[in-house]
């Protein structure tokens, strides 16, 4: 699995360019989102317990892990594709918080993207994750969850669109 498991000081966790071998897994297909209190670099705060209506993917990242970051471009455009229909969360892993995510996104440039911080990695923990990076779950507008996927993944394949689309419903 092409992924990140620890924080490194050093630059980014590198991958083999051509992987991205992450696999669905719906083995938690119907557990409700956990309820976790985000906070953006000014302070707003989001608690993904709260987040019904909409589907949402919630992506795990942090700027330190290659896979992530090779991500973030397609979960983007996943958010452009989609707009209103379908809520795109990218929630930072980074211990440093805002000071490593807002630079990181002023570079980047993310045109539908919005930086969430959980610097005590408490989704991780909510989510029972394998402390693997990125790890990214499918949640249904009640709340429960389609599928998720641990490791890197080709947000732009006809497979991940597939996926989606099983939440989102037709255009």
């Amino acid at each position: 699995m092409a992924g990140c498991s620890r924080e490194e000081s050093s630059p980014p966790q590198e991958e083999a360019e051509a992987a991205l071998p992450g696999e669905i897994d719906r083995s938690h297909a119907g557990d409700l989102m956990p309820a976790v209190a985000l906070t953006d670099p000014d302070g707003r705060a989001l608690n993904t317990g709260a987040l019904s209506g909409t589907p949402v993917l919630l992506n795990l990242w942090a700027t330190w892990c290659a896979p992530c970051v090779k991500e973030m471009p397609m979960l983007d455009g996943i958010a452009g594709d989609y707009g209103d229909r379908l809520r795109v969360i990218v929630a930072s892993q980074d211990l440093e918080g805002a000071d490593k995510v807002v630079p990181f996104f002023a570079e980047a440039r993310f045109a539908h993207l919005e930086p969430w911080l959980d610097r005590e990695n408490d989704l991780m923990t909510a989510l029972a994750g394998e402390g693997v990076l990125p790890t990214t779950v499918l949640y249904s507008a009640s709340g429960e969850e389609v599928a998720r996927v641990v490791g890197a993944f080709d947000w732009e394949s006809p497979e991940a669109r597939a996926l989606i689309d099983e939440a989102v419903g037709p255009a």
